[in-house]
Formats: C-alpha cells, structure tokens, sequence
C-alpha cells in the first residue's frame, strides 16, 4: 500500500474497534494485529497512539457533523425527524467510540479532539439555523438551538447505557422537544412567536409537530 492508502486503513480498522469498545481500551498492538502489520510499521505511518487516535476521531467527527445535512425539502419536522434517524443510526453503529468522543478520556481528551467535538457541534447548530432561514439569530433562538443540540447529545448518551428506550420513539421525541422549546420562547418573546408559527405554517396532518400537538390537547382534555 502507499503511505496515504496504509494510514486511511489503519484508521478505519481503528473505528472497526472503536465501534466495540472505547479508545482508551483498544491498543496500538490490536490495531496492527487487526491490520496484519506489525506495531513498529504503525508507528511508521503515525507518531504515536494519541496521533492515531485523533486521525480516527476526526474522520468519526466529520461523519457525525455531516448527519445534521438535510436538504431543505417538506416541513421542518420531517427534516428534523430524519436527521435524527441518521444521527442515531450513528450512535447506534459507534456505541462506545461516540460516548468516549462526547466524555472525553485520556486517549481523546487533548485540545484537539475537543475542538472536533465542538466542531460538529457548531455545524449542527448552523445547519438547524440554515432551515429556519436564519442567519443572524436573536438570542432566544441561539439558546433554543444550542440547548437542543445539548439535550440530542445527552440524550444518546443516556440511551446508550441500556437501551432501555425504543429508538424510534426517541428520535421523535427530540424532534418534540425542539417544537416544545420553541413554543416555551413564544410565550417570552414576539420574534420567536414568528419563528413558532414559521414552523408550524407548512406542517402536515401527520408531522411530527402536528402530532405532539395533538398528544398535548389529548392531555389537557
């Protein structure tokens, strides 16, 4: 193999083991041996085990940040609810790499994997700003979306432990939860009422919007 084609391999097999157990557990000797090259040939191609690490931590960021990409199509709830299909089907694959990544730990603790995290959470933030047509957001609407992006994280990483939660009504869960901040910053806020009733406008009989609303009206009756 060529130098470049070796080290996307090394990386790769590194997320294989990733996907089974944290970074801090898996060895330099396990990825060689998983390779089929010997330890002192990984080091030929990286300087050291958190050099590696990194590497594998920012193809795993680049490909969780581009989760959040949903073309601007049908109503913000759909989109949403899909992004947060593909985000899980993340999680779901990258178990325990993706809780060490959004921990952090001694193997992906430096300064570098933290800005990867905060990486994908700024696009995150700037695709959900993008379908709500906003490019320079009050501050209601920075909070709403930065605390949803913090609820979507924390939430997969307590589903993780267990699973104990269908997955797929947690996915529409969330998608709930970004409708029902949003309604919480209307009552406080003319800007935001805008924004809710923007949201709301072209959303179907069977949107995830249209059916929290319905499951709060059952309640209230």
């Amino acid at each position: 193999m060529g130098v470049e084609e070796r080290r996307q391999q090394l990386i790769g097999v590194a997320l294989e083991l990733f996907a089974r157990r944290s970074p801090d557990e898996v060895s330099i000797d396990e990825i060689a041996a998983a390779a089929g090259i010997s330890r002192p040939l990984v080091y030929h191609y990286f300087p050291g085990k958190l050099s590696l690490y990194e590497a594998a931590l920012q193809r795993a960021a680049h490909d969780l940040a581009s989760r959040f990409e949903e073309p601007h199509e049908g109503s913000l709830g759909g989109r949403l609810l899909r992004v947060m299909r593909r985000f899980f089907d993340f999680v779901d694959e990258h178990g325990p790499g993706f809780s060490a990544l959004m921990r952090g730990g001694p193997a992906v603790g430096s300064s570098a994997t933290n800005a990867l995290i905060d990486s994908v959470r700024q696009v995150a933030y700037e695709q959900i700003l993008s379908h709500l047509r906003v490019t320079d957001p009050p501050a209601r609407l920075e909070l709403l979306v930065r605390s949803w992006i913090s609820l979507v994280e924390s939430t997969a990483l307590i589903w993780l432990d267990g699973r104990r939660i269908p997955r797929a009504e947690l996915e529409t869960q969330l998608v709930h939860s970004f409708a029902a901040l949003a309604a919480v910053g209307a009552a406080y806020d003319e800007e935001m009422t805008a924004l809710l009733r923007h949201m709301l406008k072209d959303e179907p009989n069977d949107g995830p919007f249209t059916d929290l609303a319905a499951r709060l009206i059952t309640l209230a009756s």
